[in-house]
């Protein structure tokens, strides 16, 4: 299954959404199809073109968007003088109601992945009567036990690159207290400390993804802008010290509330990033969700997780 033409935006905004934040959103495909709005990862990675081809043009009204801080929004977080405090998980899941609200969207289908599963399911616990159906992949619930794995416990796998990562902030008083030392870095007022700090955040996180099948030459936060890469790191090391502004657990206790709405959970075998574990739990909690499980994918995208991807959401627009 091949992935849609790309369609460029039929309409394009910056909304208002409290706190002197301004949130980048636009909308593509057919305006009268079916709303559905993506949910990039990150925290703090943003939307890209490529993310409107999995969505059958003809058929759906596509809502991406750029979360607090990041990208196009505005203030952007890698300027140490932007205010993080009044970015926090509930702030993300007001913007995206209030988002639903400014386009005329009665309800519409989530689709996230990796920290976009996690801010997704926040999202349709809060408002599960504005969601018609979930699709997520590379799952993770953003729990303190995860977050410790992806930032410490992976460290049994890859020594030299744990050792380099945890050498970046020297203020560390131990691993445990790496995300804290690292969000001190990247509020410093020289840019170069900052980007420095990012680059070796970055480095752990693509070594973390290397084992992966297709990993090769392909780095965490891309080539784009430094301000950019700062930015989302800034933002994960955020919320990742903060729990993802979240009671421990408390997105698998809440599963309940998804009852009705119907879900396909998508998961690599190999995402050392976001072990299956996780999407496992969730599936077990939530009776109409499909987990669908590929024995030789990662984190990222693969020829399977697309083709799944690409069907979950063509027989939701049936």
């Amino acid at each position: 299954m091949m992935l849609y033409e790309l369609v460029e935006p039929f309409a394009t905004g910056m909304l208002e959404v409290g706190d002197g934040n301004h949130v980048y959103w636009e909308t593509s495909g057919n305006p009268a199809g079916k709303p559905a709005v993506l949910i990039h990862g990150g925290p703090g990675q943003g939307s890209a073109p490529g993310m409107r081809r999995g969505f059958d043009p003809a058929r759906y009204c596509t809502v991406l968007f750029d979360q607090r801080g990041c990208v196009r929004s505005t203030p952007n977080a890698s300027d140490p003088a932007t205010d993080l405090t009044v970015n926090t998980t509930g702030h993300l899941v007001g913007d995206l109601e209030c988002l639903r609200e400014h386009l005329g969207i009665e309800r519409w289908l989530v689709c996230g992945g990796s920290w976009g599963s996690t801010l997704g399911l926040a999202y349709a616990q809060e408002h599960p009567d504005r969601v018609t159906e979930i699709v997520l992949s590379a799952i993770t619930t953003s729990r303190r036990s995860e977050t410790d794995w992806l930032y410490r416990g992976a460290a049994i796998f890859f020594p030299e690159a744990f050792e380099r990562f945890r050498a970046a902030v020297p203020g560390a008083r131990d691993d445990r207290d790496l995300l804290a030392a690292y969000t001190e870095v990247l509020e410093s007022s020289d840019l170069q400390v900052r980007a420095e700090a990012a680059r070796a955040w970055s480095a752990w996180e693509t070594a973390v993804l290397s084992l992966e099948p297709g990993s090769a030459g392909q780095s965490f936060g891309g080539d784009g802008p430094v301000e950019d890469l700062i930015a989302m790191v800034r933002l994960c090391a955020w919320y990742g010290m903060n729990g993802a502004f979240l009671k421990e657990g408390a997105l698998l206790a809440g599963a309940g509330r998804l009852a009705g709405i119907k879900g396909v959970l998508i998961h690599g075998r190999l995402d050392l990033s976001c072990p299956v574990g996780t999407a496992w739990e969730l599936a077990g909690a939530w009776p109409e969700a499909r987990l669908l499980i590929d024995d030789y994918s990662g984190h990222r995208g693969s020829a399977v997780k697309r083709q799944w991807l690409l069907a979950a959401l063509d027989g939701f627009a049936a």
